[in-house]
């Protein structure tokens, strides 16, 4: 049964228009690869370690290239790191159908998390050459995105904001934890920090781009429903704070006369908190990383450092909350004689996703006799980077117990089949003709004026 749901109803009213009927992955094949990728970076401790531009980054890249290359596909790897695959006789004129998600994840993440959707990707196109679909129109390429996370060089969305030419002046000088920056870390995962800004695409050339991924959270499961059709996606606001106290000798120092650094930042972090509890100023608020310095027993910190976030799909709730966050942190300073320094050290802005693409995923799912509705993004995804060069669209399928980031990460295996059969379905729907009246011919008609638009400069991304 179709849940309701204005916004696509106003979109697409159209019955599904599938000429050949629906497509469907090869789920022994499918299955068989995602579980291989999940042995690269198998962490000792549980869960998945493979952190972008690393070197398990780099051989689950090589892992991916070798499973294309079976399945008679090229493959290239950009100068950021992102994995693209293409048809042999790919055509270099035509604008691109672009799908797919990122290779690495958080450490000790989960299996899904990224790799799901760049396995579906492969697996779609391979099935897609296999079935003979009309290439009409777009060039079918599946992308896998390098440093997503920003688990390790701090700076997330690293391979998409390459493509999109949104890795501003500081990119790098993007560093891990230990200071070593991102340019040291390119040449080994294929790509060359000289020729960074050659990974950007112009304006046009991508037609669209859609994104398979688990859910990340109850929702779905909740609900009984088989797929989710996203609307938006969240922006994301990324502080770095230092708090300085004086590190002192914990027995000796009256506690009148303390400037402790852990406590100030004890009180930041419940404040960050409120912003989405007590205030309700924003969806989410978390502080995800501290360091705390000496952190020795019998010693008052003396600095610590910590990084925190706050979300919402709303520009102006986020920015109303960056603003709060800085009047908080100069109250704990007053309060707690500490010195709070706060920056803003990452933005990703909120996006909606294309209602064209929204109907052509809803109509997939309808015709693989999939229920579906059309939820919010409470992630952040590549494909909120790449809504600046093209429409965007997003699947989800249930996670099981809502759990991501973490061990426990896990999807039935139908569920990501299915989530894997909309896909190719939805690709071979915007490649191939619908009927000349259909809805489906006119997202792709819409699609490759805005492509052929923003080619000639007549259009902004």
């Amino acid at each position: 049964m179709r849940p309701t749901d204005a916004s696509l109803e106003d979109a697409h009213t159209a019955a599904p228009t599938f000429a050949a009927g629906p497509l469907r992955v090869d789920a022994d094949r499918f299955l068989t690869a995602l579980r291989g990728l999940a042995q690269i970076g198998c962490d000792p401790q549980g869960g998945i370690t493979r952190l972008g531009l690393s070197a398990e980054e780099s051989r689950a890249r090589e892992f991916l290239e070798d499973l294309a290359a079976k399945a008679g596909l090229a493959t290239d790897v950009d100068p950021a790191g992102n994995l693209l695959i293409r048809r042999a006789d790919a055509d270099p004129c035509l604008p691109v159908l672009m799908f797919g998600s990122h290779i690495d994840t958080v450490r000790q993440g989960g299996w899904l998390d990224g790799a799901y959707g760049v396995v579906a990707a492969l697996e779609a196109l391979t099935v897609l050459l296999e079935t003979g679909v009309t290439i009409d129109g777009f060039e079918p390429v599946a992308v896998g995105f390098a440093n997503e996370e920003g688990a390790l060089v701090q700076h997330p969305f690293w391979g998409s904001r390459a493509m999109a030419g949104l890795l501003d002046a500081d990119a790098e000088k993007a560093v891990d934890r230990a200071g070593r920056p991102a340019r040291d870390y390119l040449p080994a995962a294929g790509g060359d920090p000289e020729r960074l800004a050659e990974a950007a695409w112009p304006a046009g050339r991508i037609a669209a781009f859609l994104e398979l991924h688990i859910e990340q959270g109850p929702v779905l499961e909740r609900l009984g429903l088989d797929i989710g059709v996203v609307d938006g996606i969240v922006g994301r606001t990324i502080f770095a704070c230092e708090v300085s106290g004086e590190q002192q000798h914990a027995g000796t120092t009256p506690m009148r006369d303390r400037r402790d650094a852990l406590v100030g930042a004890a009180h930041l972090v419940a404040k960050v908190e409120s912003l989405a509890t007590a205030l309700g100023a924003c969806s989410t608020a978390t502080v995800g990383f501290m360091d705390v310095s000496p952190n020795t027993v019998n010693t008052i910190p003396g600095v610590v450092r910590l990084n925190a976030e706050i979300r919402d799909t709303d520009t102006t709730r986020i920015q109303r909350s960056e603003r709060l966050l800085a009047s908080m942190a100069e109250h704990v300073a007053r309060v707690s004689h500490v010195d709070v320094d706060l920056r803003v050290c990452d933005r990703s802005a909120p996006v909606l996703t294309d209602p064209g693409l929204r109907g052509v995923i809803a109509d997939a799912a309808e015709s693989l006799g999939l229920s579906w509705q059309a939820m919010p993004s409470g992630a952040g995804h590549d494909a909120q980077v790449i809504a600046a060069l093209a429409p965007v669209g997003m699947i989800f399928v249930p996670s099981k117990d809502g759990i991501s980031h973490a061990p426990g990460e896990d999807s039935d295996v139908g569920a990501l089949v299915a989530g894997a059969d909309v896909l190719v379905t939805a690709l071979a729907a915007l490649l191939g003709r619908g009927s000349p009246e259909s809805d489906l011919e006119k997202t792709r008609e819409d699609l490759a004026s805005i492509a052929c638009r923003r080619l000639e400069g007549r259009l902004g991304a």
